[in-house]
């Protein structure tokens, strides 16, 4: 039976690069069908609601979902259409993946680091925000649930033995907060006596992003808290080339969104200048949660093959074509 896919193309630049996604799917005979609904930006402009009703159900029942990146109106009423998303349907796991290739202006060339990141709870989750009628004062909640970090730990650990990795360091400001962080450390201690075959490092944050620049490859697989996670897997994406070298995927136990990790960059929509190798990853992301490896693996060599060889790649690969000829180069492979 053919699968569907919701797909979102997003802001900006999103539908050009999930067309070149798409496009690319298909000549790799991954025989998907497609339900295309609207979200962001675009959304509120055709029907007056940043994430329709219709998208949602779209969502909730293909179960998997290709998103491009998504514009929230700057200013006071609606928080983040991504953590909306992300609560809406408890995608309690983001799981960052970075990989070095050959051919990108990155500082280094042998990364492979995976950030698993919780994604539903901590300071990033929006919780309590107040400010006070005179503007002089905010604040906001942070909370960190016993449930919450044994899933995404556990999440953690399970990516690991999957994937054959050697390590997972938890990453935490216990030091400092005892409560929240202290918690989560507490459980990413107490899961690592379940996974012996698994090598188990703590680091505090800060430390962590020190490391990360100075010396890199002694990461392997980072679970942490939401707003740390956020901050590294960006950090991770600069060791790589940049947001437009990382995917990112939302899981959660009966849906998973898969997306863009960068901006929706309008200054340069509609130009034919955008990198799609975010969201190529993406996809490939999903074949692997699909478990349509050997699918998910030609993508990846032929794009890699496209990046190393430096035929027709983008600006910001060193190159002088777009989205289009970046596109028709990885299909030509395929």
């Amino acid at each position: 039976m053919t699968k569907t896919i919701t797909v979102i193309p997003g802001d900006g630049i999103g539908p050009d690069i999930i067309d070149s996604a798409i496009k690319i799917l298909d000549k790799a005979g991954c025989d998907f069908n497609y339900e295309f609904v609207e979200a962001g930006l675009t959304a509120l402009e055709k029907t007056g609601e940043l994430l329709p009703e219709a998208t949602l159900a779209a969502i909730k029942n293909n179960a998997v979902t290709l998103k491009g990146p998504l514009t929230t109106p700057v200013g006071e009423g609606f928080t983040s259409i991504n953590v909306s998303l992300r609560k809406q349907f408890n995608l309690y796991a983001n799981l960052r993946p970075v990989k070095s290739f050959k051919g990108t202006k990155a500082r280094y060339d042998d990364i492979d680091i995976i950030t698993v990141r919780e994604n539903t709870e901590g300071m990033y989750s929006g919780l309590g925000q107040v400010t006070s009628a005179d503007g002089n004062e905010a604040e906001a909640m942070s909370k960190v649930t016993r449930t919450g970090a044994e899933r995404i730990v556990r999440f953690a650990y399970e990516t690991a033995r999957r994937e054959g990795r050697k390590k997972v360091t938890a990453v935490h400001k216990a030091n400092i907060l005892k409560s929240t962080s202290g918690l989560f450390l507490k459980v990413a201690r107490e899961i690592a006596k379940e996974y012996p075959e698994i090598e188990s490092d703590e680091m505090i944050v800060d430390a962590v992003c020190m490391k990360l620049v100075m010396n890199p490859e002694q990461f392997d697989v980072i679970v942490t808290t939401n707003l740390f996670g956020d901050i590294l897997s960006d950090l991770c994406a600069g060791l790589v080339g940049g947001l437009g070298m990382a995917p990112g995927a939302n899981i959660g136990e009966d849906c998973a969104i898969f997306e863009a990790v960068h901006g929706s960059a309008p200054d340069i929509a509609g130009q034919n200048l955008a990198n799609p190798s975010s969201v190529i990853l993406a996809s490939i992301q999903m074949l692997e949660y699909l478990e349509m490896g050997d699918k998910a693996k030609k993508i990846r060599a032929a794009l890699a093959d496209v990046i190393a060889s430096g035929d027709r790649t983008t600006r910001d690969l060193g190159g002088s074509h777009g989205t289009t000829d970046f596109t028709q180069a990885v299909i030509d492979r395929l």
